[in-house]
């Protein structure tokens, strides 16, 4: 097994002398370990000097739906908590009654539950925590569960209130006990972050309000909404330690670990649950852009430069961070970068 180390090291490299983002932290390797690495660029701009560590902290953005909803839904799924196929109304009373009983787990991870797409929490519900709860939850479906396969933050949200009721634990709390402290992995948490893990994290974008880049708070809204935990944005990571994540996800019999999710989870979730409707989708997870189901490489991008790719079949995985978001909303540039990036790396 070979990785074209200096062909990505140019890559991302371009991208610091484009402008996509100020730096980039990458990793790419299998179940056993790490098996190429790298940095490149600066973490801030405006202080030249701070190079880009490998163990630089980043908001993880959408990551956060993997790394606490998506993990700790397939923990309480292997606990036999969960029926992903039971409209969620016939055991949870919160739902029963509105139009989102009618929906199930699956097609919320399946993005074909038909909630509504609209994700601006604080004009439509107010900026009070339970009104946003009792708003997202009792409003009516955009349309017919099953209908059509539409992105929405609004799954991930849904999904974290579920985990949080089923387990009777906050989402970052469930989230650190069943899967971040079992892998090792220490420098994940939900945001606001304290002191030691800010001063290590890559700035995203300019905040209007204090006029500086935001820095170990979640760039997201919604997340900064709900406090810093929600299951649509809101966590903070490493690269090592979505390489631990990534290695338990492809053989998680070789670690010893009391993580909630295992490979049952993990194979399941990699697959098309999409029937005959596009874009094919798996479990939160999708096959990687340019790529066909059967090539059998999964993806899950993050909006602030974050981004994790792994192939049960190539056993291998990788990983791309980025602060693009500190220069630029425009997604084309880091998503050619990104496409380059994949097609080396599972060569």
């Amino acid at each position: 097994m070979t990785y074209a180390t200096d062909r990505i090291e140019a890559l991302l490299d371009e991208g610091v002398r484009d402008k996509v983002y100020p730096g980039a932290v990458w990793a790419v390797g299998d179940a056993a370990r790490v098996r190429a690495s790298g940095t490149t660029g600066v973490l801030d701009p405006d202080d030249p000097g701070a190079e880009m560590l490998p163990d630089t902290v980043f908001d993880a953005a959408s990551l956060t739906k993997i790394l606490a909803v998506w993990a700790s839904v397939g923990a309480l799924w292997e606990d036999g908590v969960l029926d992903l196929d039971a409209p969620l109304g016939t055991f949870w009373d919160e739902v029963t009654g509105y139009p989102l009983g009618a929906v199930t787990a699956r097609q919320l991870l399946t993005h074909t539950a038909g909630v509504p797409l609209r994700a601006q929490l604080k004009n439509l519900y107010g900026t009070d925590p339970q009104a946003i709860r009792n708003g997202v939850l009792h409003e009516a479906l955009h349309r017919q569960p099953g209908e059509a396969v539409e992105y929405t933050d609004r799954a991930a949200l849904i999904l974290g209130y579920l985990a949080e009721h089923l387990s009777g634990r906050s989402l970052d709390q469930l989230s650190a006990e069943r899967t971040w402290r079992p892998l090792g992995m220490d420098s994940t948490h939900f945001g606001p972050l304290p002191p030691h893990l800010t001063v290590r994290c890559a700035p995203t974008e300019l905040d209007q309000d204090t006029d500086t880049h935001l820095k170990g708070t979640a760039h997201d809204f919604s997340a900064r909404l709900l406090g810093g935990v929600c299951g649509i944005a809101g966590a903070f990571t490493v690269a090592a330690d979505l390489t631990a994540f990534l290695r338990y996800m492809l053989d998680a019999s070789t670690t010893p670990t009391e993580a909630g999710f295992g490979t049952e989870w993990t194979s399941h979730s990699l697959t098309i649950q999409t029937g005959g409707l596009q874009p094919e989708r798996g479990l939160f997870w999708h096959p990687a852009p340019g790529t066909t189901h059967d090539q059998d490489v999964w993806v899950h991008y993050g909006f602030t430069g974050t981004g994790m790719w792994i192939s049960p079949a190539k056993d291998r995985w990788a990983v791309l961070l980025t602060n693009k978001l500190y220069y630029t909303r425009d997604r084309q540039p880091l998503t050619d970068i990104r496409n380059c990036f994949r097609e080396l790396a599972f060569a």
